[in-house]
């Protein structure tokens, strides 16, 4: 509760409210992405209450990834990877004139979908961690032959191509720390092999 109690504090709201409103500003921009968004505005944080500065962050974020829909239903160039498919969809409505339906229609579902995924991540998150804490080898194995069988269901006729890449893929993941016995792999004593290809 009192994790709430923070959040709704005027403070915190206004800087929230101009991270969300810069967001929205860099997504709308084609070439930059939410996270190049977060990186460049980083430094403003730097004077700030950690918690102020980490919801400002965050609302960067969010912003970023809605304000990428605007150029992508008014121009039909994406702002962000992640509204790509709006491009398709939402420049269609343009097309018809009805581009403040479609603007419309982006800002409720990004609003629903954010408080939604917000409200699953406070409550499914704990269960994920205790979960996360329990894979070991075993577990990484199943995952890495799950990978594998993806790979060959999506190859289509050439499935012998496919799962080559996929072994190249898996054995180009080795090189570097291991992260679970800490030994170095394939790294034949270079420092920048170290942190993996």
């Amino acid at each position: 509760m009192g994790i709430i109690l923070s959040v709704l504090n005027p403070s915190t709201l206004l800087y929230m409210a101009i991270g969300v409103g810069s967001g929205i500003c860099i997504g709308a921009l084609p070439g930059l992405s939410a996270t190049m968004g977060v990186a460049l505005l980083l430094p403003l944080t730097f004077g700030m209450d950690a918690a102020n500065g980490i919801l400002m962050l965050l609302g960067i974020y969010v912003g970023a990834i809605y304000g990428g829909s605007i150029s992508a239903i008014l121009l039909r160039t994406p702002g962000t990877p992640a509204s790509a498919a709006t491009a398709i969809d939402g420049y269609a409505f343009t097309e018809r004139g009805e581009s403040g339906r479609a603007l419309g229609i982006s800002t409720i579902s990004s609003f629903i979908g954010g408080v939604v995924s917000c409200i699953a991540l406070c409550l499914i998150s704990p269960q994920l961690a205790k979960l996360a804490l329990k894979f070991s080898s075993p577990e990484f194995f199943m995952l890495a032959v799950f990978g594998l069988s993806i790979i060959a269901s999506i190859s289509g006729k050439s499935l012998a191509k496919g799962l080559i890449s996929g072994a190249i893929g898996m054995l180009l993941a080795t090189v570097g720390v291991d992260s679970i016995t800490g030994y170095t792999r394939f790294t034949f004593d270079k420092v920048y092999l170290l942190g993996g290809i």
